[in-house]
């Protein structure tokens, strides 16, 4: 009798200690911390079927992140889109869209001012798609607006910064290499990309350089941006011996110093940003802020102190 006992109470200590190993299990699911919250499974299966009004809007603004040059082709000035920088409309990993709207408004210091997330689209238009921006009570914006709160929704509005995105950039590049780019990019990059950096298409291989790519206003012209995009994102599959992922810095800095060394559109705005005078070092162009800096004398005394 006493043995039964014995066995039950063991029997039931098992029992509830795999309640307690589940229930943690369960919590850890449910109560993520900030740094894995973001880049879960979204996509818009669930909205497959659905013609309600918010829906419909939603999937537009989807198919306007993914055919930008082609569908508001009034508005963009080349031929990118917005998944020709954040793969499959913002889902993927090369520059995540997911939780974006629950970050703004956010103070932008190329602007110095506070961001609205339509002004940080209309950004995108004026910069990267050298172009002009979207009204702010059009339909399409409101498609886009809709699309990145629908693919943010499970992403609190207390958050101050999305920690799991990982940032394509590169803060200090080594000394590059245009040279040794140019022949990485003849091994590597032509495929996709084109002899003349054309382009193969906005998802295909969208436009380095010339009239169809970036304007020299947008964040891509910037060496550490660019670099850093390169490394992690390039290329998507093996080419001329090069992984995605196994890309050293320096031949990322090689290839951006390369690929910014080609004519691309001019951005007619650019003199004006940064307005309070703390430009990054590899913005490739001067602005008014920094001349004036430069120019006076208290600018001209740092200058000898350095």
């Amino acid at each position: 009798m006493e043995m039964r006992y014995k066995r039950r109470f063991i029997l039931l200590f098992i029992f509830l200690s795999f309640l307690a190993a589940c229930n943690k299990e369960n919590e850890k699911t449910e109560k993520p911390t900030e740094e894995n919250l973001g880049y879960t499974k979204t996509d818009m299966d669930d909205l497959k079927d659905k013609n309600d009004p918010y829906s419909k809007s939603v999937k537009r603004g989807y198919d306007l992140m993914n055919d930008t040059s082609v569908l508001l082709d009034e508005y963009v000035g080349n031929k990118l889109s917005c998944s020709s920088c954040h793969g499959n409309a913002g889902l993927d990993s090369t520059s995540s869209f997911i939780g974006v709207t629950a970050v703004y408004p956010q103070y932008n210091a190329r602007a110095g001012k506070v961001f609205t997330i339509e002004d940080r689209i209309n950004g995108c238009f004026n910069r990267s798609m050298n172009g002009k921006p979207l009204p702010y009570n059009s339909d399409e914006m409101r498609a886009m607006v809709s699309y990145l709160t629908y693919i943010s929704r499970d992403v609190p509005t207390s958050i101050k910064e999305r920690k799991w995105m990982e940032k394509n950039r590169i803060e200090k590049l080594p000394e590059a290499n245009a040279a040794n780019g140019e022949k990485l990019y003849k091994q590597s990059c032509v495929t996709c990309h084109g002899q003349n950096g054309e382009g193969s298409g906005a998802t295909t291989g969208p436009a380095l350089w010339g009239d169809n790519s970036f304007n020299n206003g947008a964040g891509m012209a910037r060496s550490g941006t660019m670099a850093g995009y390169i490394k992690r994102n390039m290329p998507p599959v093996e080419m001329g011996g090069l992984n995605k992922g196994e890309i050293t810095e320096q031949q990322a800095a090689d290839l951006a110093a390369f690929i910014l060394s080609q004519p691309r559109p001019d951005f007619a705005e650019k003199a004006n940003d940064w307005p309070n005078g703390d430009a990054p070092d590899d913005v490739p162009y001067s602005t008014n802020s920094k001349k004036v800096k430069e120019e006076s004398p208290q600018g001209a005394e740092g200058e000898k102190k350095k």
